[in-house]
Formats: structure tokens, sequence, C-alpha cells
């Protein structure tokens, strides 16, 4: 299967899921020192070859479609971190509803509710509202003070980075889900899981965690 032919079948497994309504999100694709890119407000369920933008990761434009406007931060997750090899922007309803509610802390908008937050995707900081489509969004995630690979655009949506679009669905998925239990717990005496645990787990499965939060 080729690049483009995987990243049309992640948009459609996006949409399946319930993570992109509509023509919201967008997706991308590192191969080498290019990004394939979903195309401005191309629908991520019916996306074609035609609607798959090719930009540099300095965002020169190489080929294809009109690259989506959320550009920018998809190129500042993949110059923060070489591993990144697959980005997903969506407009979901629980990780959008978070995303409006004030921060657990700085390092993680996302409470540690659940191990599998903390293993799937780990701390996951809250930046700064940018109007959609703000060069400044991918400056933010590139200066990202936390190790990260994923976080919440304030007022806006999710952004989860991954070593593939199998795995950056798979992170997008459980956000959603953190985000979902986090609502639903939001007003009640609530039990985290112990700072300890926390660690433990993020160290065993190598996922992001700052030390003493």
């Amino acid at each position: 299967m080729s690049a483009a032919e995987r990243l049309i079948a992640a948009g459609r497994r996006l949409v399946d899921a319930g993570l992109s309504p509509g023509s919201s999100g967008n997706i991308s694709l590192r191969v080498g020192d290019r990004v394939l890119i979903s195309g401005t407000g191309a629908s991520l369920g019916t996306l074609t070859t035609a609607d798959i933008a090719e930009v540099a990761l300095d965002g020169t434009a190489l080929g294809g479609a009109r690259a989506s406007k959320e550009t920018p931060l998809h190129l500042g997750f993949y110059r923060r971190d070489a591993a990144h090899e697959a980005i997903v922007h969506v407009h979901s309803p629980q990780a959008s509803a978070w995303s409006c509610v004030e921060p657990w802390a700085d390092h993680s908008a996302v409470p540690p509710l659940t191990p599998y937050f903390v293993m799937r995707v780990g701390q996951t900081p809250l930046l700064p509202y940018r109007h959609p489509g703000a060069a400044e969004l991918g400056d933010d995630i590139e200066s990202l003070a936390w190790p990260a690979r994923a976080v919440l655009l304030a007022n806006h949506g999710s952004v989860v980075a991954g070593s593939s679009l199998d795995d950056a669905i798979d992170r997008a998925v459980e956000l959603e889900e953190a985000c979902r239990i986090a609502l639903l717990t939001e007003g009640a005496p609530r039990r985290l899981l112990a700072p300890s645990l926390v660690h433990e787990l993020a160290e065993r499965w190598r996922s992001p965690w700052t030390p003493g939060s």
C-alpha cells in the first residue's frame, strides 16, 4: 500500500471511530524529508489521492492539493522529534470539550484517571488558544517545555503524534476516551492514580510523564 493509500485508509478509520465530524480534522504522514497531508477542506472519510498535499518540513509546497491550513501544527511535531512519523488532528467531541476546561496541571491538561491514558498517550499539555491555521501553533508545539506526543489546543481540539498512522490513531482514540472519563467525573470526588503508580506505568511503557508531577 502506498503512503497516499495509507493516509486515505487512516482518514476513514478516524471517521468510523467518530473522531472527525463533518469535514473537520486533518492527518499527515512523514516520508523521509517530505510530508503528505490531507488538503484544505477535505473530508477525512472520503479522501482521494487528489485531496492529498505534499510539503517539505519547512512548509514549502511540493505538489498535490492545497495543504490544510493546520499544516504548521503538524510540522511543529515533526521538527520536535524525528520519531514522529504520523500526526492526527481532530475536533472530536470529548477532547474538544475538555480543551475548553481549565487544565488539570501545567504538564497535562488531562488527569491520570486510568492506566491506559498514561500508558498509551502520556501527559498531554494544553496549548494557549490561537486562531485555527495560525503559524504560531507549530511554534507552540515545537517549543513545548515538556516531553509530549499529544496536546490539546485550547477551545479547539487535539493533536496526536505517533510512530505510524495506526499508532497516532490509537492514541487519539485513547485520548478521546480519557477526556470522556474526565468529563464524566468532573465535580465528583475523583480518585486519581497515585504519582508513584503513574511514574511506574510511564517508565514501563516509555510514555512521557514529567517526574514529580
